[in-house]
């Protein structure tokens, strides 16, 4: 199969402006602004929360619209906007709250979007090899960002990365525009199969959707992966910031990232090449149980280079959750017209965890330290990966029948 060059022009991009400035902004808020733990937790959650509440309308309208180009591209430059306006407004915190929330908007169309464009272009049967080199291309593209934001923020101006993302922004908009229209099957890109013309049948109700009892155990395992791991670079950022100023901040949350990103292209370059043949479960199991493991050396550790090692796990384990996740949200929607729903739901979990991550992790930082967040993240995670191993089975097609147009069996 050919990649689609414009697709990972445009995850190249994407990275760094879906990603935003979570880790920078809590260092900002907390060592420029000198904002409370609590506070910061709450403006973080409120972008989160704000995604939760249109993810899954999102998801529903992506599956009917036909401009999903455009659409992309108008959430790319609202984040930018959004960016620039913390920064240019930042003595204002009705401005922040106002700019988190427009950021979340964005971004829950953003990523069910970028996946539906690829599904409509490569169709089902070669969907794991254009997402995992879009995943890909999307960690290089945060790598390059976070090295050029750590450089900024050492030598020039901890504010550098905020019109960094904005730039970033305007280079997914143009990236998107690039994208030939005539190359996206919108059937397909519901999860319709890829032969059926554009205007194939309507898709399944999602009372039929819900009956699935695999969706319901994923929607609770990937609520408990992101209610663990949200707040672990946050914050170690933030612990390692308190004694120093926010340009050492800022770049240390930079090199964490640039770790981070190395491992999950390494890690979506391996999925697309694997999951095909070891199935969705062992890998998602691995990155699952990686994250009792970071939780606990993120609290052993004080020594700044130990822990952006330690961030190699981080790498390691979202950039397995990056790409299985869509597989396995393919894999349960194939055939149905609704992959860009269940994924939105999906998303919207993923928001609902992030954004309880950090709530709860900042209190507990606030009235206990962070050893005991770091402890109380760890065991989630831990629980977590149980729930999975025991009650999700695998979703890998035990078969293709394209030629009769019926959905794949699947295995149990």
């Amino acid at each position: 199969m050919k990649l689609n060059k414009a697709m990972l022009s445009t995850n190249f991009f994407a990275g760094d402006v879906v990603g935003g400035i979570g880790p920078y902004l809590a260092i900002y808020l907390l060592t420029g602004l000198q904002w409370s733990p609590g506070n910061i937790g709450m403006v973080l959650a409120i972008g989160s929360l704000t995604t939760v509440a249109l993810q899954t309308p999102a998801g529903a309208f992506i599956d009917s619209t036909r401009k999903k180009r455009l659409l992309l591209a108008s959430c790319a430059l609202l984040i930018g906007f959004a960016t620039i306006s913390i920064l240019l407004f930042s003595q204002y915190p009705a401005v922040i709250y106002i700019a988190q929330i427009f950021m979340g908007i964005a971004v829950a169309f953003v990523g069910p979007c970028i996946a539906a464009i690829t599904l409509g272009i490569s169709g089902p049967d070669h969907f794991t090899v254009q997402m995992g080199a879009n995943q890909a291309a999307n960690h290089s593209g945060n790598v390059f960002a976070a090295l050029l934001g750590a450089g900024l923020a050492l030598w020039i101006s901890a504010e550098g990365v905020f019109w960094l993302v904005a730039l970033m922004a305007v280079g997914m908009a143009i990236s998107i525009g690039m994208v030939s229209g005539s190359a996206i099957n919108h059937n397909a890109a519901r999860g319709g199969l890829h032969h059926t013309p554009n205007d194939g049948d309507e898709p399944s109700t999602v009372s039929t959707i819900l009956a699935d009892k695999r969706l319901l155990t994923l929607v609770l395992c990937v609520f408990m992966f992101h209610f663990a791991n949200a707040a672990m670079l946050p914050l170690v950022g933030q612990k390692l910031s308190v004694n120093s100023n926010v340009n050492i901040g800022v770049a240390f949350a930079a090199t964490c990232i640039v770790v981070a990103q190395f491992w999950m292209t390494i890690m979506s370059i391996i999925c697309a090449a694997r999951a095909d043949i070891w199935g969705r479960k062992p890998l998602f199991l691995l990155a699952f149980f990686i994250l009792p493991i970071r939780g606990m050396l993120f609290m052993w550790l004080e020594d700044p280079v130990a822990l952006i090692s330690v961030q190699s796990l981080d790498g390691i384990a979202n950039g397995i959750f990056g790409v299985i996740i869509l597989l396995i949200a393919a894999d349960l929607t194939r055939g149905t017209g609704r992959f860009n729903l269940v994924q939105g739901a999906l998303a919207a979990v993923v928001g609902i965890g992030s954004a309880a991550s950090n709530l709860l992790a900042e209190e507990i930082v606030q009235f206990f330290g962070y050893s005991p967040a770091f402890i109380t993240l760890a065991v989630l995670a831990f629980i977590g990966g149980t729930m999975y191993l025991f009650l999700m089975p695998e979703t890998l097609p035990a078969q293709t029948d394209e030629d009769d147009g019926t959905a794949p069996q699947q295995t149990s």
